[in-house]
This record gives structure tokens, C-alpha cells and sequence, in this order.
């Protein structure tokens, strides 16, 4: 995927149906980012436990057990001999997920069996919202692309704050879920098509990775306006945690 001009998601329409991808992005390097992980349905997640993978809600179908959904990790190149696979088992959706852009758009993945890779933290609390954050995937990297990446991209992304990114998405007639969304992004450089579900992370104090959110929507890719819309992590920190036990 590339990183992109679109918002961190899927794409939010043109009469608003979110897209999600890296637009103006790098290719990552091997090892730079090892618990993200390619989903079969075209999205992303990130292994937070040894068996368990967190996405978006609206990659999945809900709650429930599932063999469907075939993960690729521990590699940038999705072609990589390399690369490790493993199937779900079960599915846990936020319960109360409707769409993208009405918040709780999150889901926990457990496996088939355990992955032999870094985990990723969650971040801890509100303090961790504030950026610079960095989003990744393999989806398109520009809002016109035709298909998505082999190769991992990655870019970093500035927060934008919630009064600014209501203001500029009202002009879109689509109201945001402050409590439960953060906003990043710069005009150039977004999430797109096929990014949807991945993390968007940050450093914390000790200079580690912490996952701050999860791509969820925007409209386009990279518009001038219209940052990435991500689920807020600190805002469901806990239920993740609590559906991360019943699966482990």
C-alpha cells in the first residue's frame, strides 16, 4: 500500500463511502513495523497479542466464529517466501458498530495458531493522542489507483484537532464522533483504499511504538481538508483489552 493523500480508512464516500490506503508514502523496511499484518478481505491489523489481531470493525462480518479470514505477516513483501500465514478462529466486533463514521469501529481477530512475532501495545491513555503519529498498509497510494500495494508503505501523519476536523467534514454534511475518533493527516499525504484497519502509532516515553488508532474512514485520499478519521484507541482501550482476554 502506499501512504496517501486519502484518510486513514476507508473512503468516505462520494456520496460517502470511506476508502483507506497510504498516499504519499515510503516503502517500509524489512522489520520496521513486524506485528502488522495483511487481511485476505484487502485490509490491515496489527497482532496484539501472539494470537490476536486488531482491525477495523467494518472489516468484518461481526461476532463470531469464522475460518474465512487468511493473514499474511511478518514481512513488507506480501510475495515474500517469507512470509508467515494463519487463518481466524473467532471474531469479537465492537457491539455497538454500525458504520464507520458513527464510531466503535473496531474488532479483534483470534488465530489459528500462535505467530512467532512482536506484539503491539495500545497506547495507555488520552495523553498519547496528541501525535506525531505514523500510518502504514498495503493499500492504494493514490485515490485514483487502479490497485493496491505489494509492498508496505508508511508515512508520517500530524494530529489535527477535533474542533478543526468536525469543522471541515460538517462542509461534507458528516457529523464525526469525537470521543471515539481522532484525526491525522496532511494534505499530500493519508491514509487510502485498502488501509482500513490498520494502526496509526505513535512513540511513547521510552521511544516504543503504542498503537493510537485504527484507520477507519475519510473522504478521499489525501484531500486538501479532509484528514484520515481514525478510531480513537484510548477510548476503547479497555474493551479491547477485555475482548483481547477472551481470545488469547
Amino acid at each position: 500500500m502506499a501512504v496517501a493523500c486519502a484518510p486513514a480508512h476507508a473512503v468516505a464516500y462520494d456520496h460517502h463511502r470511506p476508502i483507506r490506503e497510504v498516499v504519499g508514502g515510503l516503502v517500509a523496511p524489512p522489520g520496521m513495523f513486524p506485528w502488522m499484518v495483511r487481511l485476505s478481505m484487502g485490509c490491515g491489523g496489527a497482532l496484539i497479542a501472539p494470537r490476536v489481531v486488531l482491525t477495523a470493525g467494518h472489516c468484518v462480518d461481526g461476532t463470531g466464529d469464522t475460518t474465512t479470514i487468511k493473514v499474511t505477516a511478518g514481512v513488507v513483501d506480501l510475495k515474500s517466501p517469507k512470509a508467515l500465514t494463519a487463518h481466524s478462529v473467532r471474531v469479537i466486533r465492537a457491539a455497538g458498530f454500525r458504520d464507520e463514521t458513527r464510531g466503535d469501529d473496531w474488532a479483534v481477530i483470534r488465530l489459528d495458531h500462535v505467530l512467532d512475532l512482536p506484539v503491539l501495545p495500545l497506547v495507555k491513555d488520552s495523553s498519547g493522542d496528541r501525535g506525531p503519529f505514523v500510518v502504514m498498509g498495503w493499500g492504494q497510494t493514490r485515490e485514483d489507483s487502479v490497485r493496491q500495494e505489494r509492498r508496505l508503505h508508511y508515512a508520517p501523519v500530524p494530529a489535527v484537532s477535533d474542533e478543526k476536523c468536525a469543522a471541515e467534514y460538517q462542509k461534507a454534511d458528516v457529523k464525526l464522533v469525537p470521543r471515539e475518533q481522532i484525526c491525522a493527516g496532511k494534505r499530500g499525504v493519508d491514509t487510502c483504499q485498502g488501509d482500513s484497519g490498520g494502526p496509526m502509532v505513535g512513540k511513547n516515553a521510552l521511544g516504543q511504538w503504542v498503537q493510537a488508532g485504527i484507520v477507519s474512514w475519510g473522504l478521499g485520499c489525501a484531500r486538501d481538508g479532509y484528514p484520515g478519521v481514525y478510531t480513537q484507541i484510548s477510548a476503547f482501550r479497555d474493551d479491547i483489552a477485555r475482548a483481547t482476554r477472551k481470545l488469547s
